[in-house]
């Protein structure tokens, strides 16, 4: 081949890439996000065919990896029971035997089937057997999580429930027993059943000691902190009329704002900003003692949480008044101290809210000084996971939050979705 033919080549090659002829336009290319999704490994074991031990986690990643996910946040506590391996707490397995399923009380147990509806007790009694099957003291699904979900190239946060030491009821931690002194109260000294307070140094010092405990055994890639996840559900509603939360009038509180302002909290209304504002600094002090375990470990470590917004429900229709009011959370001073990396405003709306409103309040809540991931179920269809791409696109969302892993095991349309999801994949 003589020169001036090489020339030709080479000048119809820079013509088509200088005109795009074999390329797609930028524009043509579909948006791209970061998909991640929380995983509780005892929720999917609950559907059919999922083994128990390495194989069922595998299986769990596998179809997370095959979804376009690069991110699992595999949760580490189910209720007040752990699902690894831990000094504190104890596995979860046998329920207590006054529970969620099976209550002690006729009042507690009208309330369960408030929320069961058409269940029977037959499949109530089928489900409790089902979630009892399994001794998570035999077998450390997080510390499996990370190895095999790092062999196939996924990100592992561990997601904790940090105030769940029950879940429904008969999930109690072995702290939340040893310790019922510790408990939120209302404002007529009424204790909750298992919530515990931050005004306690012992309760601070507790649940720090949980994330140091993960944070010293796994090699998880960050913290996934979960604010909306409680207790008892025998205490819901947990906030007033107005969606203020109720308690905080632990001891320690109503001494420490007598002191500060001279004034009893109890003689002010429970949405005074003075009294809302001085119940949520103890859990601004647990975030930074969580952003300095976090950082101790590895420097730049992220740390992210999932949140409230101002029409986020919980229980029954419950509102939740946003995080300040609502869960005295002061998500505008965790980030500009940069306690956090990033936050998710949970998928729960009422009084016509949507994931666009609630993205939105969360940025200017923390004044855009840190990323907001959109929050979405994982979608029925291929369809539907395009009207998400299309709203997160809109609102500039770098991240989606699907929620929650295993129910793409349940779609109809599984193949089709994941790959939709990993066009979109970054």
């Amino acid at each position: 081949m003589d020169n001036q033919m090489i020339r030709m080549i080479l000048f119809l090659l820079m013509g088509c890439m200088q005109f795009g002829l074999p390329a797609q336009n930028a524009q043509d290319l579909p948006p791209k996000f970061v998909l991640n999704a929380p995983v509780t490994h005892s929720d999917w074991m609950l559907r059919d065919g999922v083994a128990w031990g390495p194989e069922g986690v595998h299986h769990m990643l596998d179809a997370c990896k095959a979804s376009g996910w690069t991110r699992v946040h595999w949760r580490a506590l189910d209720g007040g029971r752990s699902l690894y391996k831990s000094a504190m707490m104890d596995p979860q397995g046998k329920w207590d035997p006054d529970n969620f399923w099976n209550p002690a009380e006729p009042q507690d147990r009208k309330l369960m089937e408030s929320y069961t509806g058409s269940m029977t007790p037959e499949s109530r009694t089928e489900l409790l057997q089902k979630l009892e099957r399994y001794d998570y003291g035999t077998f450390d699904t997080l510390a499996e999580a990370v190895r095999y979900g790092h062999e196939i190239g996924l990100e592992v946060y561990a997601w904790i429930s940090v105030n769940e030491d029950d879940h429904g009821w008969g999930l109690r931690s072995r702290f939340a027993k040893a310790h019922p002194e510790f408990c939120w109260k209302k404002r007529d000294g009424t204790p909750y059943h298992t919530q515990m307070s931050f005004a306690f140094p012992e309760v601070m010092e507790y649940k720090l000691a949980v994330v140091k405990e993960i944070l010293d055994n796994y090699a998880v890639d960050g913290l996934f902190i979960d604010w909306l996840r409680t207790g008892d559900v025998r205490d819901n509603p947990q906030t007033d009329a107005e969606g203020v939360a109720d308690h905080g009038f632990e001891e320690p509180m109503l001494r420490g704002f007598q002191e500060k302002y001279g004034v009893d909290p109890k003689t002010i209304p429970n949405g005074d900003e003075r009294w809302v504002r001085f119940r949520a600094e103890p859990h601004t002090v647990f975030m930074r003692g969580v952003r300095k375990l976090a950082t101790d470990k590895r420097a730049g470590m992220p740390v992210a949480v999932l949140v409230a917004h101002p029409w986020c429900y919980r229980g029954m229709q419950n509102k939740i008044d946003g995080n300040l009011r609502g869960l005295l959370l002061d998500l505008t001073t965790w980030a500009q101290e940069g306690l956090i990396n990033a936050a998710a405003p949970a998928g729960y709306y009422m009084g016509g809210g949507t994931p666009e409103q609630a993205y939105r309040a969360l940025q200017e809540e923390t004044n855009h000084k840190t990323d907001i991931w959109y929050y979405t179920w994982v979608p029925n269809t291929p369809d539907d996971f395009k009207n998400d791409v299309n709203r997160a696109q809109a609102l500039g969302a770098k991240q989606i939050l699907l929620w929650e892993g295993d129910y793409i095991d349940g779609r109809a349309e599984k193949e089709a979705l994941q790959k939709i999801m990993r066009e979109h994949a970054q």
